[in-house]
C-alpha cells in the first residue's frame, strides 16, 4: 500500500490531474478501512490471524494487479479501495495476534516496537522501489511501463507476507463474560481513557498524512523526480524502522505518555520549519526527524490501547483506533488538498503542526490506571 500510495498520485498528477483529485485518491486508501473496521475487528477475535491475513492478501494483490492492466485515475481509485481495505484488515489481525502473545506492559512496548518496525520497512521498500521502477523502467520503455512496473511490485508484495504468516501458531480464542457477549463496540467510547486515546492517534496520525501527501505534491512543484521524493519518503520510513528497532532496548524505562507527549511537542515544531526547506537534503534531514518522532508513538499508544481493553475485545478496540485514524484519513486529504490549492501547501503544514502542539496537553493525561489487568494470561488465572 505504501508504494501504491506514492506511485499512483504521481501518475494522476502527471495525467494532468490536480492537488485536489489526487487528495481525493490518497481518501480512498483510508475509506474502505473506516467501513471494515469493526467487521475485521469482530471477524480476527472470532477466527485468530491465518484466516483474516489469507483474505488480506487475496484482495491486496488483485487491487495492485488491476492498476497494472488500467492504469487510469478511475482504476487507480477502486485499486485504491482495494489494497487501503486489504491493509487495514490485515493490520488488525496482525495487531491483536502480538497484544495477546505479550504478559505485562514492558512486553506490549516490546512487541509493539518489534511489529511496528514492519510498517516502517515498508514504507521505506515500496516508495524507494516504486520509485526507482517509475524512473528508470520507465526510462526503458516509456513513463506508463514505469507505472506499470511499480505497480506490478506492489501486487506481489502481499504474496511474500503470506509466506511469513502461514506457519504462525495460533493463540487459544478467549471467551467473553457471559454479561458481555452482546455489548456494541461502542460502549469501549464510554471510557474516558479510550476516547483520549483515540484524539491523540487521529492527532498524529495526521501528521502522517499530512506528511504522505504534501511531500509528493511539494516534490512534483519544485522538480524533484520520483525517485527522490521516493528516497525522501524512504528517509522518513527509515528513521521510524530505526527508532522501533531501539526502543525494545529501552522499554522498560519508559512511559507511554511522557513519549507521546514529547513526540506531539517535536512534530509542532518541525511542521512549523520543513516549508521553509529548499533542497531534496534538507527535506530529507526533516523527513528524517520526524520519522524519529513519530516512529516512537504507534508503539505506545498500541501498549496503552491492550491495557485498557479487556482480552475477548481487543480486535474491537483497535478496530475503532483505525476507524478514527482512517476517518481521518479519508478527510483529510481532500481537505489538504482544497486548503493547498488554494492557499499553499505550507498552510497546511503549519496549521497541523498547531493542532498537534496545542492536543500534547490531551497525550500527557493518557495514563493507564491499571497496568494490563485485561491480558490473556490474567483472564485465564481468573
Amino acid at each position: 500500500m505504501a508504494g501504491m500510495r506514492m506511485a499512483a498520485p504521481l501518475l494522476a498528477l502527471k495525467q494532468g490531474y490536480s492537488a485536489a483529485a489526487v487528495g481525493v485518491l490518497l481518501a480512498l486508501f483510508a475509506l474502505t478501512q473506516v467501513f471494515l473496521a469493526l467487521p475485521a475487528g469482530r471477524y480476527a477475535d472470532r477466527h485468530g490471524l491465518k484466516r483474516p491475513v489469507r483474505l488480506a492478501v487475496l484482495v491486496a494483490a488483485c487491487g495492485a494487479a488491476l492498476a497494472v492492466a488500467f492504469p487510469v485515475f478511475p482504476v487507480l481509485c477502486l485499486s485504491a479501495l482495494l489494497t487501503g481495505g486489504a491493509t487495514g484488515s490485515a493490520s488488525l489481525a496482525l495487531q491483536r495476534h502480538v497484544g495477546r502473545a505479550a504478559e505485562n506492559p514492558t512486553q506490549l512496548k516490546q512487541v509493539f516496537s518489534w511489529l511496528a518496525i514492519g510498517p516502517a520497512i515498508s514504507n521505506f521498500l515500496g516508495p524507494f522501489c516504486c520509485g526507482l521502477l517509475i524512473d528508470y523502467a520507465g526510462a526503458a520503455a516509456g513513463d506508463l511501463q514505469g507505472y506499470r512496473a511499480a505497480f506490478l511490485f506492489a501486487a506481489l508484495l502481499p504474496l511474500a507476507g503470506w509466506w511469513w504468516v502461514r506457519h504462525t501458531r495460533e493463540l487459544a480464542p478467549v471467551e467473553a463474560p457471559p454479561d458481555e457477549k452482546n455489548s456494541s463496540a461502542w460502549h469501549l467510547l464510554r471510557e474516558p481513557m479510550m476516547r483520549r486515546l483515540l484524539l491523540v492517534n487521529w492527532f498524529l496520525s495526521s501528521c502522517w498524512d499530512v506528511h504522505t501527501f504534501v511531500l509528493p505534491v511539494l516534490g512534483h512543484e519544485r522538480g524533484l523526480s520520483a525517485s527522490v521524493i521516493g528516497s525522501i519518503l524512504g528517509a522518513f520510513a527509515v528513521a521510524a524502522a530505526l527508532v522501533r528497532v531501539l526502543l525494545p532496548l529501552v522499554a522498560e524505562r519508559l512511559r507511554e505518555s511522557v513519549v507521546v507527549t514529547a513526540a506531539m511537542l517535536f512534530t509542532a515544531l518541525l511542521f512549523v520549519v520543513y516549508p521553509f526547506m529548499q533542497s531534496p537534503l534538507s527535506m530529507g534531514v526533516c523527513s528524517v526527524l520526524l520519522g524519529l518522532v513519530l516512529g516512537s508513538v504507534q508503539p505506545m499508544i498500541m501498549s496503552t490501547l491492550h491495557q485498557i481493553t479487556p482480552a475477548h475485545r481487543h480486535g474491537e478496540g483497535l478496530a475503532l483506533r483505525q476507524m478514527t485514524i482512517n476517518g481521518s484519513s479519508v478527510l483529510m486529504p481532500m481537505l489538504f488538498g482544497t486548503v493547498g490549492a488554494v492557499v499553499g501547501v505550507s498552510v497546511v503544514f503549519w496549521t497541523v503542526g498547531a493542532i498537534v502542539g496545542l492536543g500534547a496537553q490531551v497525550a500527557w493525561r493518557l495514563k493507564p490506571a491499571r497496568q494490563h489487568a485485561h491480558s490473556p494470561h490474567a483472564t485465564r488465572e481468573k
